[in-house]
């Protein structure tokens, strides 16, 4: 089985500034990936940096959600296929939605609880909400790995746990930022902790308990 990514010894950063330093990774397909650590320690970095080796397999959930927010959940949601139509095709979706593409758009939006708002601006949204719509925006790009920047913390356990499950199943592989213990421990199949710019912990999630985790957040 080929790897999705394999980094060695590879720093990254920005700004000029190094953040991870000789960071070996090998991501397997099929693996749910949890990368935690305290804010600050490099998640992000991490994460920008697997986009960049590998951003043609990604449907990407930014951790602001990067939406437009002055036009529609429609057209936010649309704007993960952009690069796979012609520009005359994607200017007309912009006046006029295909019923076909907003027939699909629909659905996706079914899973997230956000049919009705489908034509909100999505600016009007509350936070919850643009988070949701940016996971929708994921599964309409469908690629086979999906690189979330903590995609979940907007919302409450019950919606977040729904969220999860539905990104892991329509996704091969997934790598998730998450600050919640519990969340990632019951999502993914591997857990891995950023401190100090390194890699401090590696290891599946059936050998760990929320203990195991805990000290890296801690103080």
């Amino acid at each position: 089985m080929a790897p999705v990514l394999e980094l060695e010894k590879v720093s990254a950063g920005y700004a000029g500034r190094t953040v991870l330093r000789e960071i070996d990774l090998t991501i397997l397909p099929g693996e749910r990936i949890a990368v935690m650590g305290r804010s600050g320690a490099g998640k992000s970095t991490l994460l920008n940096l697997v986009h960049e080796r590998i951003g043609d397999k990604v449907a990407l959930i930014p951790q602001a959600a990067a939406l437009v927010k002055t036009l529609s959940v429609y057209h936010n949601v649309y704007m993960g296929r952009l690069d796979r139509h012609a520009t005359s095709y994607n200017l007309c979706n912009l006046v006029w939605p295909r019923r076909s593409d907003l027939a699909e758009i629909e659905a996706l939006l079914d899973l997230v609880d956000l049919r009705e708002k489908i034509f909100a601006k999505a600016g009007s949204l509350s936070g919850g909400q643009q988070q949701r719509t940016s996971v929708a925006r994921a599964f309409y790009n469908s690629r086979s790995v999906v690189i979330g920047d903590e995609p979940v913390s907007s919302l409450d356990r019950t919606q977040a746990t729904d969220i999860l499950t539905k990104l892991c199943s329509r996704h091969e592989t997934s790598i998730l930022a998450l600050h919640d213990i519990p969340l990632a421990l019951s999502h993914a199949t591997r857990v891995i902790v950023i401190e100090h710019g390194a890699i401090a912990l590696d290891a599946g999630s059936q050998e760990l308990k929320a203990a195991d985790l805990v000290p890296y957040f801690a103080g």
